[in-house]
């Protein structure tokens, strides 16, 4: 289906959505987009460091909860939206369930193996066990350990390189914690670069996602993951999230990086006409480099 139906149709007020799993590369920008120019409002937003689409997401009014490892703009600092709404309630108050990229990989493990928590001793005598009220310590065999309780989202939105039309994805690169997130999530929305025929999918069955029967949408969407890379499709534009940083550091300069890239704009491809088709092709593929060809027969 398309993204707009999507999202409208699987994303409701009030949820928790998973995103940008896979820490820096594979973030659903567009998918992040459309929520905003849908007006979704109340949402929990569950990832590891979330990169600033979780930035975009409370500034435009859309989120009430953060469970997530950190929320910035990786290559310039810390998210202006972010630290606005928590320290000056702005546009509105956000809840924060502090978690570290490991607690959270434990967090949605557990969700995916139906598990009430995960024990570990990480995070024992840091702070962050006192900014999550959800972390319990306990003692096993003697020892102190913490548990980590099961996060089941709601929906995953997750973006892969291909997928057949029936939700069967291969996702490659750096996957960071999309597989547990795939598992966990009650639902899942895949968004691809490519829809390919099943039998490019089952050539390779190591590589599939996740099952098919949790996906509840599949989106041709290529390039919805800008400005985040795609390995083996396009590189990282380093400098629209400098140009984000910049913009965003006042209220009013959000709302006019919002009006020119989300508003302004009603789907992907009215995205790339603002962008540019020089910029955009700059950051095509270049090199080809690929994986040896594995053998599954027997």
């Amino acid at each position: 289906m398309t993204l707009r139906d999507a999202i409208a149709q699987f994303v409701p007020d009030g949820s928790s959505v998973a995103m940008g799993t896979a820490l820096e590369a594979l973030i659903p920008f567009a998918a992040g987009h459309e929520i905003i120019r849908q007006h979704k409002r109340d949402l929990t937003l569950v990832g590891p460091i979330s990169d600033m689409l979780f930035d975009q997401l409370i500034g435009a009014g859309c989120v009430k909860k953060i469970v997530a490892a950190w929320v910035g703009n990786v290559s310039a600092g810390l998210a202006h939206n972010y630290r606005r709404a928590y320290e000056e309630q702005i546009p509105h108050a956000i809840e924060i369930f502090d978690h570290s990229n490991f607690t959270i990989a434990l967090a949605l493990l557990a969700g995916g193996l139906g598990a009430p928590y995960i024990p570990t001793q990480t995070l024992l005598g840091s702070d962050l066990i006192k900014t999550n009220p959800t972390f319990r310590e306990a003692e096993f065999d003697g020892k102190k350990v913490l548990l980590v309780p099961a996060l089941q989202p709601d929906v995953a939105i997750l973006h892969v390189q291909r997928s057949d039309e029936n939700g069967n994805a291969h996702a490659w690169g750096h996957l960071g914690i999309t597989e547990e997130a795939a598992l966990a999530s009650k639902q899942i929305i895949l968004i691809a670069e490519e829809i390919v025929p099943r039998e490019i999918i089952v050539s390779d069955p190591n590589r599939v996602l996740a099952p098919n029967f949790k996906v509840c949408a599949v989106v041709h969407e290529p390039g919805c993951a800008h400005p985040s890379p795609v390995q083996g499709y396009y590189n990282r534009d380093h400098e629209f999230y400098h140009e984000y940083h910049r913009a965003t550091r006042t209220v009013e300069g959000n709302a006019a990086w919002l009006k020119r890239w989300v508003y302004g704009v009603n789907d992907r491809k009215e995205f790339f006409r603002e962008l540019g088709e020089s910029r955009w092709r700059a950051l095509q593929l270049k090199e080809h480099r690929y994986a040896a060809p594995v053998d599954y027969g027997y």
